[in-house]
């Protein structure tokens, strides 16, 4: 299986650039055709993606409180809570697809896709051996 996204490539390259999409992508794709919340979850869940970075354990954190196994696990919720909207709302059209694609693009990022920690014991990390 290709797991490709570390924690850096999650904390540099998704973690704001996601938020700003979730922030602005429902002005321009004109969601909430289905109703309001079509429109206004993804702006919440927005706000929500610049905060939770900002208090994670990685390299973009600044203040460093949630460690980053927790917002993988955040971010898994959003995934299955975009998925349950879709049926849960009543979404049709463009929003079904706008939270159903994002749905399944954040469950495949920060399950399948993600990188697992590596962890270097001291004495693997010192490339010490034992003498004979």
């Amino acid at each position: 299986m290709l797991r490709f996204v570390t924690k850096s490539i999650h904390a540099y390259l998704i973690d704001y650039p996601v938020a700003i999409i979730l922030l602005v992508a429902p002005f321009v794709l004109k969601l909430g055709h289905s109703g309001p919340v079509a429109m206004w979850l993804s702006v919440i869940t927005g706000v929500a993606a610049l905060i939770l970075p900002i208090l994670t354990d990685h390299p973009t954190g600044l203040i460093k409180i949630i460690p980053y196994p927790i917002h993988l696990w955040i971010d898994r919720a959003v995934g299955v809570v975009f998925l349950a909207a879709v049926a849960v709302f009543g979404f049709t059209g463009i929003d079904a697809w706008y939270y159903g694609v994002l749905g399944v693009a954040v469950l495949l990022t920060t399950s399948v896709f993600n990188a697992p920690e590596q962890s270097i014991s001291a004495h693997g990390a010192m490339g010490t051996h034992d003498a004979i």
